[in-house]
């Protein structure tokens, strides 16, 4: 069997020492750029793979964080947005040398399995994705000695983990704003979780406009899925049958909203106009195509790993990232 390369034999072939490979393995910015590129030739031709349980010893770090999301496991394969955040986030943290290990937390059980991954010390930091208020699993974290960051604010504490989000109030303001310009007079709303900051700040943005218009009968509560979606949009007509246009909080329950006109026997928009939130792939799937609120998911997912990486090299307080977020209009209007 054929030896094992070593950090010895790469520093031979660098013509370095073995010193200088160390430090180029751990990405130290006191290397010339001329030694920093005969090591990593040297690697190449060597083959040299670094043993990560050795350089852990030496660091005090997994090389790995964790993505842990507080949502039923079909629900990742289900809505598209979570696609993104999990490819964006593999892809920067792979710049870093550093793995993305995926986790759910939907139930007591699979928060304890969490906790004791992390207690553990599998992990240098955690993103949270999808986090409700009150979730038992943010009290374990404060105890655990590792970064935490989130995507999207944690209600509750958000002076506390580090987040960056899409700015959800101004995006919902947008699309009510862009419906009531539209001449519409009866729009209604179909929220996302209250529990989560999308759900609650979407709602605020649709009322900052309204204002007295946004009654109770006019708002509809959905789960973030399109049979959620669905089953609210039923409800409304239920309530409303007089409503002309709907603001809902994500573009897969827009998408359930759609069947649920069509069921109804409404027109889409010459009777009801429909908006979404999101600008997922949904939207462009749906009969009509969605006009929709696109939030830049991508930079979140990359200001959220930006942050994560900056408190694990230490970084002491770090100030939230709320990207803006852009009205895109389709046919469903």
């Amino acid at each position: 069997m054929a030896k094992r390369p070593t950090i010895h034999d790469v520093a031979a072939v660098a013509g370095v020492s073995r010193g200088t490979v160390s430090r180029v393995l751990n990405d130290d910015r006191y290397v010339s750029p001329a030694s920093h590129a005969a090591v990593k030739r040297a690697i190449a031709e060597t083959g040299y793979v670094l043993n990560r349980a050795a350089r852990s010893l030496v660091t005090q770090r997994t090389g790995s964080v964790v993505m842990v999301l507080s949502e039923p496991q079909e629900k990742l394969f289900e809505d598209p947005t979570y696609s993104v955040l999990l490819r964006t986030a593999t892809r920067r943290l792979a710049e870093r040398d550093v793995s993305l290990v995926m986790m759910i937390a939907a139930n007591a059980g699979d928060r304890d399995r969490v906790v004791r991954y992390l207690r553990g010390g599998h992990a240098d930091g955690v993103f949270l994705v999808s986090t409700h208020a009150g979730d038992t699993l943010v009290d374990a974290l404060v105890d655990i000695p590792v970064a935490v960051v989130a995507q999207g604010a944690v209600i509750g504490r958000e002076n506390v983990i580090p987040y960056a989000a899409a700015d959800d109030r101004e995006g919902a303001r947008q699309m009510t704003r862009y419906l009531v310009g539209l001449g519409r007079r009866r729009i209604a709303t179909i929220t996302g979780p209250l529990d989560t900051p999308g759900g609650a700040l979407r709602l605020e943005g649709f009322a900052d406009i309204l204002g007295r218009k946004a009654s109770k009968k006019l708002i509809e509560h959905g789960d973030y899925t399109q049979l959620g979606g669905e089953s609210a949009m039923a409800r409304l007509l239920e309530r409303a049958p007089d409503i002309d246009a709907v603001f809902v909080a994500s573009d897969l329950m827009a998408a359930g909203a759609l069947s649920a006109l069509r069921a109804a026997g409404r027109r889409v928009p010459e009777d009801v106009a429909v908006g979404g939130f999101d600008d997922s792939t949904v939207a462009l799937s749906t009969h009509p195509p969605l006009t929709t609120i696109r939030q830049p998911l991508e930079r979140v997912a990359e200001e959220t790993v930006r942050l994560l990486l900056a408190l694990i090299d230490g970084a002491e307080h770090l100030d939230p990232v709320i990207l803006p977020t852009d009205l895109i209009v389709r046919e469903s209007t």
